[in-house]
């Protein structure tokens, strides 16, 4: 028997695709989400920010989800409740719908609306249909492949960031439409805005001092820690009395969790040592301000390595992430452009011994020149002119 959510998830789908028909079609209407409507960030972002430069003509909305509303007023963008009556119309007259996560499932795409996935990085862990044994919440491996395969049949444009992300995408999204290779667009505000002036902006903005060096963690998910579906665990697995006595004389470090982490961080006691950015509206400026990131399996580096600076790999798991979680694209220890630690004390040790020394810096170099290539400041750009079909 279909319980009451089903049955309303049903009949708002009904009116979904009803207006989808009768409603008329607005050539100069678009609308934004990034995350699940959690953010204003990302690659939508950027692509917004260009089209309101370039095309005022235009009317861009936001998707928004509820408990994000309040962080989106404080933006100068018009936007709407996620799956509300105004959002229903809105998706239903928008030619364009940018977004850089898969939409619900049962939101249906009439054949007039041009459907924009942007994506959000460059696969380093395995995605889509490549992922052989799927452990996230409320799905089973045949399930979540024919539901992918479901969704991104409705994608009329993907953008990829690189070559080696278009056989990856090809293949993992079971995707046969059109590829825009252009580059990420929200690697364009690293590129254009990498100056002294525009980080001590953001770090007054923060209220972050400017005496001391900036660690940015910034880790990814385990598919199999979860709460519920789209809620998940995370484990530290640091030593965050240790890190206080070793580096706060010298550093700070600001910790930004994954959008789908529900962890809440308990950081009393590390005041002017941790900061918890996570609700901060777009990790770009963090990758600006930081002189070394800390990630693990997240795409994180591939878009810092633009900057070229320290990355440093905090992988504790690294066996049962490769072997029984996702699996990687590539060979992690060969290629990825950093130091690999697994546990506090090596950690602090490589941090304060990192330097960009010759082989390290080589390293960056040539990994940025492998997969960040496109990134010249003006992906999106080519990613608005290809949709909106301009020579």
């Amino acid at each position: 028997m279909n319980t009451i959510k089903e049955k309303c998830i049903k009949l708002y789908a009904f009116i979904f695709k009803l207006f989808g028909i009768v409603l008329p079609k607005c050539d100069r209407v678009i609308i934004f989400e990034s995350f699940l409507g959690k953010q204003f960030s990302d690659n939508p972002r950027a692509i917004y920010e260009y089209i309101k430069e370039h095309y005022p003509e235009y009317k861009l909305y936001w998707s928004v989800e509820r408990k994000s509303i309040q962080k989106f007023k404080k933006y100068n963008v018009k936007f709407v409740k996620r799956f509300s009556f105004r959002w229903l119309v809105l998706m239903n007259c928008s030619k364009y719908w940018i977004t850089n996560s898969r939409l619900p499932l049962w939101i249906p795409k009439s054949r007039r609306t041009i459907y924009v996935q942007t994506w959000h990085g460059t696969p380093l862990k395995k995605l889509g249909i490549d992922i052989e044994e799927v452990q996230m919440a409320e799905t089973t491996t045949e399930k979540y492949k024919r539901e992918f395969i479901l969704e991104s049949s409705k994608w009329d444009y993907l953008i990829s960031p690189n070559a080696y992300s278009t056989g990856i995408f090809k293949r993992a999204f079971n995707f046969n439409k059109t590829i825009i290779e252009s580059g990420y667009p929200r690697n364009d505000y690293l590129i254009n805005n990498n100056n002294k002036t525009e980080v001590n902006k953001i770090k007054q903005k923060l209220g972050l001092p400017k005496d001391k060096k900036i660690i940015l963690y910034a880790p990814t998910w385990r598919d199999n820690q979860f709460y519920s579906k789209g809620h998940y665990k995370f484990n530290l697995n640091l030593d965050l009395d240790l890190l206080n006595e070793k580096l706060s004389n010298d550093f700070i470090l600001l910790f930004r969790m994954h959008y789908l982490i529900s962890e809440n961080l308990t950081l009393s006691g590390y005041d002017g040592f941790i900061f918890d950015l996570s609700d901060h509206e777009d990790i770009r400026e963090l990758y600006l301000i930081a002189d070394i990131l800390i990630t693990d399996y997240s795409s994180a580096f591939f878009d810092y390595s633009i900057l070229e600076r320290p990355i440093i790999f905090y992988v504790y798991d690294i066996d049962e992430y490769r072997n029984n979680i996702r699996g990687f694209y590539i060979n992690f220890e060969d290629e990825v452009p950093g130091p690999i630690v697994n546990n506090t004390k090596q950690l602090i040790e490589t941090i304060r011994t990192i330097d960009m020394e010759r082989n390290l810096f080589e390293k960056i170099v040539n990994f940025k020149h492998k997969y960040c290539y496109l990134e010249d400041g003006n992906s999106s750009k080519r990613v608005v002119k290809t949709i909106f079909n301009i020579q």
